[in-house]
């Protein structure tokens, strides 16, 4: 059981209440980490397999990337190239980091600019201006496949350059990032009572990967760990191609890879990234963004491989809101894929 929490007498099984003595967090970014390890029961029918969802969703910003955003700014504030209410943050994302810098900037006073391209959904360029976020959009994409990750890291370099006392994270190599990672695996780790076989874990910056690889390491764990990258992706050395749905997979290889950061990779496509959502939201009840819905058509993928009795973790990293045009409208979905419903409708039936 969580810690914090404790049951009560006559409630419904599985259910708790905040115990009298939790602690109160100090602002709104004592709330990122300690999330939630949930069992799935019904995502993979009769398997003899234990599966567990590390719902990454609920930290505060709604994703995993909240933990790499503070653990970024922090380390910067620590070292004093970040000064609260005088500096500015200047980032390259396509959604979960931007919107994780933009909670920790507005949180120390920090002024943010999100270099970002039109293939961001409407969702987050409404959330981030929400935060009150400056949005500078790169239009000319690097090569006719419509990359835009090049142009951006250009124009971050522009800006970090022409603002005064400017500061780039650069979350495809700057350590922190991986190493405020670490604390997923080390949750996860707590959670099972050290009995983690499987780790499921999208590929994009390769900060989540890198942080829970090297918690294996350096524990001695035996757990087992898939990279889920995206079709098209360059991180494990495949041909860059054009791609539909953010949030894994990158158009180049992060400083933080390294060779051996996973025991094996399974590559999803945009379809699968489809499908994974509606299945864990048909039978889970979980709204997931795109990467969780990878990760569940990696598992499906990979099921007949993985024994039974052991347990299989998935970090699903960010909610499924921000998706509502794309993956879960029905149009959207005919239209590019054209009409697959099946595919996941005859493994959510009851």
């Amino acid at each position: 059981m969580s810690a914090g929490y404790e049951a009560v007498d006559g409630a419904l099984p599985g259910r708790t209440t905040p115990a009298v003595n939790a602690r109160v967090g100090d602002g709104v970014l004592s709330a990122v980490g300690a999330t939630p390890l949930v069992r799935l029961t019904r995502l993979f029918g009769d398997s003899r397999v234990r599966f567990h969802a590390k719902l990454e969703s609920l930290n505060p910003g709604g994703s995993m990337k909240d933990r790499s955003a503070m653990g970024m700014v922090l380390g910067a504030i620590e070292r004093g190239e970040l000064i609260p209410n005088q500096s500015t943050v200047v980032e390259s994302s396509s959604g979960n980091l931007g919107i994780g810098l933009a909670q920790v900037c507005r949180w120390f006073g920090l002024r943010f600019i999100c270099v970002a391209d039109p293939k961001m959904t409407a969702q987050n360029l409404a959330i981030l201006a929400a935060y009150g976020a400056e949005l500078d959009i790169v239009r000319e994409p690097d090569n006719e496949m419509g990359d835009f990750l090049s142009a951006r890291i250009r124009r971050v370099r522009e800006l970090v350059h022409d603002i005064p006392h400017a500061f780039w994270p650069d979350q495809y190599a700057n350590p922190l990032n991986a190493r405020a990672q670490e604390t997923i695996m080390q949750e996860v780790v707590r959670q099972l009572d050290g009995n983690v076989d499987y780790l499921f874990v999208a590929t994009g910056t390769c900060g989540t990967i890198h942080g829970c690889a090297r918690f294996v390491a350096d524990h001695g764990l035996g757990t087992h760990i898939v990279a889920v990258d995206a079709e098209g992706s360059a991180i494990f050395g495949e041909p860059s191609c054009s791609r539909l749905i953010p949030g894994h997979g990158a158009a180049i290889r992060s400083e933080l890879y390294y060779d051996g950061i996973a025991h094996s990779v399974a590559r999803m496509t945009d379809q699968d990234c489809v499908v994974g959502c509606r299945r864990l939201v048909g039978v889970e009840a979980i709204l997931g963004g795109g990467s969780s819905g990878a990760v569940v058509s990696a598992v499906a993928q990979r099921l007949a491989e993985i024994p039974a009795g052991a347990n299989c973790v998935l970090l699903l990293p960010d909610r499924g809101e921000r998706y509502l045009d794309t993956i879960y409208s029905d149009l959207w979905v005919e239209e590019k894929f054209g009409d697959i419903a099946h595919l996941w409708k005859e493994q959510t039936a009851c």
